[in-house]
């Protein structure tokens, strides 16, 4: 890893570097998220892994640049930027979109570099088969704002701010297509384990949807239930931080 691929320009933000680690855990945040949303997870991790948090364009700091608004072009986008990263271990973290990216993700890396990633945890979204018909991005900025609300990911200082509210509107519209008009091209199911994470009582996915994301791997797939909804997250990090450790940390022993 050399100086100029470091940063890997906007892409990739390491909240607390580790360059002695063991492993790495590039983490993908939600519709609407942003890299700082796994603040957390990276200052949890231990010495032995490196969290790599991805940042989407068309918002913050990226707030100018084009939108992405399709999960194949966004997967095609960060299989590129974790490349220069997959020199060890490398595993992903999706929660919501993120984690239909991060599968798709790993499809790339096997089948354009043959490498199987140490794992996919995916957290609060359906198994990329078990598909919805879902309209929210087609609704207008009140329908929109009323979705975000409603799941409570989003951050009341942003919710309340109608100026910045309408900022970023167009970045989490783009986001919301791209999750919701997501089609799984059949295929041969991912090599790498997989770990699902889901809440109880989350609106946009049932168990069974959840749980079919062990028809999407060949190696080992792990289930966790938490109670809460969407952002059951948020509720439970310390015992997803030590899900973490104890499935990637593991591979650095």
């Amino acid at each position: 890893m050399n100086d100029k691929t470091e940063d890997n320009g906007l892409w990739i933000r390491r909240f607390h570097p580790r360059p002695d680690s063991d492993v790495r855990l590039a983490c993908l945040p939600h519709a609407g998220g942003s890299a700082s949303f796994f603040f957390p997870v990276s200052q949890a991790m231990p010495q032995s892994v490196d969290v790599l948090c991805v940042q989407y364009p068309g918002r913050q700091d990226r707030r100018k640049e084009p939108l992405i608004d399709n999960i194949p072009d966004l997967a095609d986008r960060v299989f590129e930027a974790l490349l220069p990263w997959a020199d060890k271990p490398l595993a992903l973290f999706g929660h919501s979109m993120g984690a239909s990216v991060a599968f798709e993700v790993a499809r790339r890396f096997e089948r354009e570099k043959g490498t199987v990633l140490a794992g996919i945890f995916a957290s609060g979204r359906r198994a990329p088969s078990a598909h919805r018909h879902e309209t929210v991005h087609l609704r207008d900025d009140d329908g929109l704002i009323a979705e975000m609300k409603s799941l409570s990911g989003t951050d009341t200082k942003v919710l309340g701010d109608e100026e910045l509210l309408r900022m970023v509107l167009p970045a989490i519209r783009a986001d919301y297509r791209a999750a919701e008009t997501y089609v799984y091209e059949p295929g041969d199911p991912v090599r790498c384990p997989i770990i699902g994470l889901t809440g109880d009582d989350d609106p946009k996915v049932t168990l069974a949807e959840a749980k079919a994301w062990g028809e999407h791997t060949e190696g080992s797939f792990d289930f966790h239930v938490f109670e809460g909804g969407h952002f059951f997250l948020a509720n439970h990090q310390a015992a997803i931080n030590k899900l973490i450790v104890d499935h990637v940390g593991a591979l650095g022993a």
